[in-house]
């Protein structure tokens, strides 16, 4: 079984982990989270009355 040269797994090792930083920066940039009116994302307050 003929082996690899330390080359050969440079090149793998900078092929598959320049695949996986694609991917990665695919899923980022394609991702659009959806944006609520800012008139309706107001936070409600409610009155607490505390009775000690």
């Amino acid at each position: 079984m003929p082996q690899m040269a330390p080359l050969m797994w440079l090149n793998l090792y900078i092929l598959f982990f320049s695949i996986f930083l694609l991917f990665i920066m695919m899923n980022y940039f394609t991702y659009m989270p959806n944006m609520k009116d800012q008139e309706t994302s107001k936070y409600e307050t409610q009155q607490m009355n505390w009775k000690w």
